[in-house]
């Protein structure tokens, strides 16, 4: 799978040298460390606000932030765990404890900045319930998001899960089927996409942005941010959360000028979670 990453040569000799330092004795204090942080994160929302710190706030903080977009969010946590980034932020609670088991890595977060509601879109049906009997969904074909996906089907009485479903639910585990629907399983990004070839699509908050849906507005159903276990946040390797840096960034993530901007720009879109 092909990954889009911006960088420049500047920065990956800036994160080489960064790491370089960091892998250095011991007692090499962690504050001297030089160089750029360097977080990827995927375009939209999460590089937006990044981006956003970038130019208004890191400067003042004294921290240099470098942000690597990814189109792939697959590759994130490969990324990281290898040291080719320092931070990434793009990812929930529920995958990366699944990506931690099946990968055998030790990416640990360190704070929660927003969520952004799943929702089920359609160019066909205008409700939910006007979905036709045999009706095509297209949901996420990763592990967390198709559970997610269909958890959100089952809170709307769309579909009944068995019992105890839990966050690897897959079609499989579908109890009740009221409509018969089939279920087609894509990439992620492939969701909105996919709208014009199925009859509705669940998709993921930040692929709904960046095919200009508005989840507030345009979906179908869409998740609700009360006790939700999918908030993003910022994560690293673990042994890296005493960063400075990573804890300025931290600090800098979870500021009011940031909710600010999440509220301003997102509309309810993308929901800050602090």
């Amino acid at each position: 799978m092909r990954n889009t990453a911006k960088f420049s040569t500047a920065v990956l000799a800036a994160g080489a040298l960064t790491l370089g330092l960091t892998a250095c004795g011991s007692d090499t204090d962690s504050s001297d460390t030089s160089g750029p942080l360097v977080v990827a994160a995927s375009p939209t929302p999460h590089a937006e606000i990044l981006n956003y710190v970038k130019d208004n706030l890191a400067k003042k903080a004294g921290l240099d932030l470098e942000v690597k977009e990814f189109t792939d969010y697959t590759t994130q946590n490969p990324s990281t765990e290898d040291g080719s980034v320092d931070a990434n932020y793009f990812q929930n609670k529920p995958y990366l404890d699944d990506f931690n088991k099946k990968n055998g890595t030790k990416i640990v977060p360190v704070v929660t900045v927003h969520l952004e509601p799943l929702g089920l879109y359609s160019h066909k049906a205008k409700s939910a319930g006007a979905l036709k009997s045999g009706a095509t969904v297209a949901v996420p074909n990763d592990t967390v998001n198709e559970a997610r996906a269909l958890k959100l089907l089952d809170v709307n009485g769309i579909i009944t899960l068995k019992g105890g479903a839990g966050n690897e639910a897959t079609p499989a585990d579908i109890a009740k089927n009221p409509k018969n629907l089939k279920f087609k399983e894509l990439e992620a990004a492939q969701t909105p996409r996919s709208l014009d070839d199925v009859d509705a699509a669940v998709v993921n908050g930040n692929y709904a942005i960046e095919a200009d849906l508005k989840p507030a507005d345009d979906a179908l159903v869409l998740e609700s941010a009360k006790n939700n276990p999918y908030g993003n946040f910022l994560a690293v390797k673990d042994g890296n959360q005493d960063d400075p840096r990573v804890k300025k960034l931290a600090k800098l993530l979870t500021s009011p000028e940031v909710k600010k901007f999440i509220n301003d720009k997102y509309a309810g879109s993308v929901l800050a979670s602090f």
